[in-house]
Formats: structure tokens, sequence, C-alpha cells
């Protein structure tokens, strides 16, 4: 697999949902050509952008000169605080109030200009406003870029755990321009990357590979950052066309998730352990884990831990500052996750590098005894 030596026209990758398929379009300075776009989809609509203080000062101007440009002259903004703590009730709220008087219908739409965060936070006010208004991701992250804009789902988090209050809400369109992501942190940009391997793990060992040989590139920006982009979203595309709810395949994407979004909750949802940082502990946990059961070689998992190690992502639990979890808080947490069924634990676990599979009914003494062995280790 390799990259496109140029630079080239926007990527455009179809969710193909039937009458609610939408594309995302992936490339550089796109965010000009928003208005234009909205203003197709959505002729004569007021617009409200939904947004987070640190992404207003870098990126509002240029969105609302956009929107005027395709004369959308009536825009609302609404501001919230940075990070995970405003997937919140209170925070939830004042969105939803904030929209309704600024007298938002079901043909005008909601922008979400943001990462991950505020991409669930906006996309569950739309589901809730007038039970449902339409709305477009303009993601500012890499990970949300290559994953939490893509797939409908919304949410905000609750005191027992990550995203357990949300709807499935598709967007009407995903503009992902990857210059936004020339102003990210590096950290979060790593955090981000962690996500990018995630589709390489599943399914593609191939893409794994080619990661492992142009990570460089795709830190430094141009062709083989988009390219990474858009086989990330072409293989979410693809999954969630097939299987929209998590009914099925779709958990898939969860790889890496059930530790991380327990590990996340450990660390009170802040910038103690970002989220990819999270996602990429969690998949190294998931590999030593499938690697124990005897599913793969340990030099698979060395392997994975290897590349998230190159690139600064963390792989041991020790990682997680300040936090102290212990197992037994740990597999409380565990037990919230989304994928439970009947009380049973659900993991996405691996044969190997690119041969993911959901693995149901683990055993909570397996996994708790494995936890304990990794929070030992020193």
């Amino acid at each position: 697999m390799t990259a496109p030596l140029r630079a080239r026209d926007p990527i455009i990758v179809n969710v193909a949902l039937g009458e609610r398929s939408y594309d995302v379009v992936i490339g550089r300075n796109q965010l000009p050509l928003l208005g234009q776009k909205i203003g197709m989809l959505r002729p004569g609509c007021k617009a409200a952008i939904v947004s987070d203080e640190t992404v207003v000062r870098h990126h509002l101007t240029e969105t609302q000169k956009a929107l005027a440009a395709a004369g959308i002259t009536s825009v609302t903004t609404v501001a919230v605080p940075p990070g995970e703590s405003s997937k919140s009730f209170p925070v939830l709220e004042r969105v939803c109030e904030a929209l309704i008087s600024a007298r938002i219908e079901r043909t005008d739409l909601v922008v979400a200009l943001g990462g991950g965060v505020i991409g669930d936070l906006a996309g569950l006010a739309a589901a809730l406003v007038r039970r449902g208004l339409g709305y477009v991701q303009v993601p500012t992250t890499l990970l949300a870029q290559v994953d939490s804009s893509v797939g409908g789902k919304t949410a905000i988090d609750s005191k027992h755990g990550k995203n357990l209050i949300g709807a499935f809400h598709q967007p009407l369109l995903v503009v992902a321009d990857t210059a936004l992501l020339d102003t990210l942190p590096a950290r979060q940009f790593r955090a981000g990357y962690a996500e990018v391997v995630k589709y390489g793990l599943i399914g593609d060992a191939g893409f794994f590979a080619w990661l492992e040989a142009n990570w460089r590139e795709i830190f430094a920006g141009g062709a083989a950052r988009e390219h990474a982009i858009a086989v990330s979203c072409r293989m979410k595309a693809a999954i969630v066309a097939h299987d929209e709810r998590e009914s099925g395949e779709r958990a898939l994407l969860n790889l890496g998730h059930t530790f991380g979004h327990a590990l996340e909750a450990a660390a009170g949802f802040s910038d103690r352990l970002l989220h990819g940082e999270a996602i990429a502990l969690g998949m190294a946990l998931a590999f030593r884990f499938s690697a124990k059961r005897g599913l793969l070689p340990v030099s698979e998992t060395e392997r994975v831990e290897r590349h998230f190690a190159t690139v600064g992502l963390p792989i041991h639990l020790r990682s997680v500052p300040g936090a102290e979890p212990n197992a037994d808080r740990l597999m409380e947490l565990i037990g919230q996750d989304k994928k439970v069924r009947r009380g049973k634990l659900t993991f996405i676990l691996a044969r190997g590098i690119g041969a993911s599979f959901i693995a149901s009914d683990v055993d909570a003494a397996e996994v708790r005894d494995f936890l304990a062995e990794k929070l030992a280790e020193r």
C-alpha cells in the first residue's frame, strides 16, 4: 500500500446508508468551501455553529466567512469549554437551549466545528432538539477526522462511564479539512494517530505495515496524511454501511476501547490521559490479553507495542499519571461497557495484526487477573 505521491483533488468517501447516505470530503483547504456545500444541502438555511473556546480562536472567523460567502448570514455560535468535561448534562442543556433560542428549525443546520467532544455533543443536541435537526461535522482533530465524525454515534458521558448517554444520528456531510490539523498540538495529533493504527490492527495488516514505514510523513502532513485519513474513513464507512447500530461487526471498531474507556474514567476524563492515548493503551492490552490466551504470537503484540512506543503513545498501565487504577475499580468500569450483553463481557481480541474478532462471554475473573498482573508490573 502506498500513499499518493503528490497533492490531488479532495478525496470523497461515501457512507452508504440509503436515503441517509452522506459524503466525507477529505483534503486541504476545504473549510472555505463549507458554505457552498451547505448551500447545496439546505438552500436558504440558518446555521448554528457549536464549537469550543479553543477552536473558536483558531477557526471560527474562517468558518463564518465561508458561510457568509454562500449567503448564509443568519449564524448563531455556541462556544463551550474545551475538553471531555463538556460532554455532560449541563453543557448539553446549554447547547440545546441555545439552539431553541436561536430558532434553529428542522430545515436549518447545526455545524459541529471541533474535535470528538464537539462532534459528540453537537450531534446529540441535534438529535434531541425538535426531535432531530440536520447537522454537518467539521472535525478539527485527527481523531475526529478518522473516527468520531463518521458513523453517527453521538453521546455525553455518565458518572458511570464514557458515552453511555447518546443516540445514533447521522450527519448530512463531513468536511475533513486536513489543513486544520496544522494547528493541532503534537500530543493531540499523536492521540488521534492511535485511531488510524486501529484500522490496520482490525482488518488490514498491509495498512499497518505501511503506517510503520510512513508514520513520519503522516505527522509531517501532505499526501501521506490524507491517504491515511482516507483509508481509515473508507474502512469505517464500509463497516457502518453494513452495521449502522452496532448489532454486529461494527463492534470491531471498539478494539482497545473496553480497556481504554475504563482507563479514561479512572483518570477522571481529564488531560492526564487523552482519549487516543487511552485507546492506544487499550489496544496494547487487548493484544497482550489475546497473546495470554494463546490467540497470537507474543511477537505480534511486541510489534504493535513497539510502533505505539516509537510514535510516543503509552503501552503500560503505569503510563496513566496520577490515576493509580486498581483491578477491582477497572472491572467495575468495564462492567458498564456498552458491549456488555446480559452481564456478559464482550471484548475485541486479535488472532494477529489485521485479524481482530468479537469475543463474547469473556470470563470476568480472567480479565481481572490479567489487569492485576499488568498493574503489578513496574
